[in-house]
């Protein structure tokens, strides 16, 4: 088989694929892109047995078809220094001899059969589909992935968890440490279902959609999801076990009330946290119309302190945050006021945009640290 394109648009492809690969595999075929020819079509798909992506892109000059299994660093690392030319992929069938030849070269290497790479397994019989538009997802991502968690240890943490109602969507992610609970009330798929799609997945479909418009087609089972456009589809399994009752750790009566400009305060945590020790406390010490904030490193004797104006309706009260949690919240919020609300210095802070996005709620809780 054979086929054209332009070296521009391949690389693009693979470098969005091979996101997907590890860089390390228990089963060597998956070092591999998979490439099948199929008319003016060429479906590239790499995979790291959990989760699999395929794109798909048009080919010019084509003739026959097949399956052929491309190392992906060799190929990869080719295509990084060619010019945007066309290429012109000529493949022995018998033999997996490749030849790639552009105007100033030719370069010949060996694949492996395409047959060998592990198909995606079958949805069961009771599997459940429905559309999504693009624009969805991605708010429900961006809004959330940032909460996820890294600890291996914990999988069921390094995730985004669906809640799917014919209503809404509910998305939600934490590390135990900050929680978000967004709520998108423009998607109304009219079926019911929840996951628990991890963080790799989850980034890798957020990356894909940049890219994409319309609707996405979700089709779920037990064991995971497949994410399918017209360009892309994405497969994955679902993380094991049962996600946490977020709704029962989120306080329902924060007595006290911050309110305060987002971004001043972001600017100023970051000027303070420039003196703040190992552990990146940041005391706020808050009373009627200010602020003060302050973090010191006792062991290389720093210390900085800020005072900012805001509307605080409750007791006096000192509470610490994390300085690079409380930055990852703020940023995550787009509206210029953020309220905060509290209950005492060893209990979670609520923050909420002072004005909600139409057709959406967004919650983030924040454990606060201890104040020696």
């Amino acid at each position: 088989m054979k086929f054209s394109i332009p070296s521009k648009s391949l690389l693009s492809q693979l470098s969005l694929v091979s996101k997907v690969v590890n860089s390390k595999n228990s089963i060597s075929i998956l070092d591999n892109f998979l490439f099948e020819l199929v008319g003016e079509q060429l479906i590239i798909t790499g995979s790291d047995s959990e989760t699999t992506l395929s794109t798909r892109v048009a080919v010019v000059d084509s003739e026959g078809e097949g399956k052929i299994a491309v190392n992906v660093k060799k190929l990869l690392d080719l295509l990084k220094e060619l010019p945007d030319q066309p290429l012109l992929f000529e493949i022995e069938d018998s033999t997996y001899e490749i030849v790639i030849t552009y105007q100033n070269g030719q370069y010949n290497f060996v694949g492996i059969d395409g047959n060998e790479f592990p198909q995606r397994s079958a949805m069961d019989e009771a599997a459940k589909s429905y559309s999504i538009p693009v624009n969805e997802i991605l708010a429900g991502l961006d809004h959330t992935l940032f909460a996820s968690g890294a600890d291996e240890l914990h999988p069921i943490m390094m995730s985004v968890y669906w809640n799917i109602s014919p209503e809404n969507v509910v998305f939600v992610a934490t590390d135990t440490h900050k929680l978000v609970r967004y709520t998108n009330n423009r998607i109304q798929t009219g079926v019911e279902d929840s996951f628990i799609l991890p963080t790799k997945p989850a980034n890798i479909l957020k990356s894909v959609l940049g890219k994409e418009e319309g609707e996405v087609t979700v089709t779920t089972d037990a064991k995971g999801a497949v994410f399918e456009s017209s360009s892309f589809t994405l497969s994955c399994r679902f993380v094991n076990g049962r996600y946490p009752n977020y709704n029962s750790v989120i306080p329902q009566n924060n007595p006290f009330k911050l309110v305060v400009d987002r971004v001043s305060l972001l600017n100023a945590i970051r000027r303070v946290s420039v003196f703040a020790n190992a552990s990146g406390l940041v005391m706020f010490q808050l009373k009627e119309n200010e602020i003060y904030m302050k973090a010191e490193d006792r062991e290389f004797s720093t210390m900085a302190e800020e005072r900012m104006s805001c509307d605080y309706q409750g007791e006096e009260m000192l509470i610490g945050f994390n300085n690079s949690r409380m930055l990852d919240v703020l940023n995550n919020i787009s509206a210029d006021t953020v309220t905060v609300n509290l209950s005492g210095p060893a209990r979670a802070g609520v923050f909420l945009p002072d004005v909600q996005e139409e057709g959406e709620e967004m919650l983030v809780l924040l454990m606060p640290m201890m104040v020696s």
